[in-house]
């Protein structure tokens, strides 16, 4: 008797599309869930990612969640740029975005960096990403989120908002 689990990838029998949040099912004895508006996804038992057979593109799962992994800074950026524009049309101002560490290479050369006036240290200097101060994050080994997500926004007044990928596109 063959057990029913091993019937279907390792995110089980349905998840929400990344992009629609539309329930999809899994495709029996494949690695591949399939959503009628997007197409084929791909559930990689090895990195527990789901990749968009279409696009390449490459997501996470963290509490329910998908988050996307970016190659590419224009999209982080992108990212970054559509939450700060929707926590600013719920009345909410952005404080500080925190990026998780696996991005710092990628996007550091984006950051606005302000020369420091004479008689300040340079190290007070804290790069800036659309006006706010820009921080990395912990290492995913002390905070296995961040090995997920991709960052926070810190708002005033309230706890950090996290974004997943597909929230973009209500």
């Amino acid at each position: 008797m063959m057990n029913l689990v091993q019937q279907y990838p390792i995110f089980g029998p349905e998840i929400q599309c990344p992009h629609c949040r539309q329930t999809i099912p899994a495709l029996t004895l494949t690695d591949t869930y399939l959503c009628p508006r997007h197409g084929a996804f791909e559930a990689n038992p090895d990195t527990s990612e789901l990749v968009h057979l279409q696009s390449g593109r490459h997501w996470r799962r963290w509490n329910s969640e998908w988050y996307r992994q970016h190659t590419h800074p224009d999209g982080i950026r992108f990212e970054i740029h559509e939450a700060l524009d929707r926590l600013y049309t719920q009345g909410y101002r952005a404080t500080r975005v925190i990026i998780a560490r696996r991005y710092q290479e990628l996007i550091s050369t984006y950051l606005e960096r302000s020369t420091p006036w004479r008689g300040q240290a340079e190290s007070s200097a804290k790069p800036r990403l659309y006006g706010l101060p820009v921080e990395f994050s912990p290492d995913p080994t002390d905070e296995p989120c961040w090995d997920v997500i991709n960052f926070d926004l810190e708002k005033e007044p309230g706890a950090p908002v996290r974004y997943p990928y597909f929230r973009l596109f209500e």
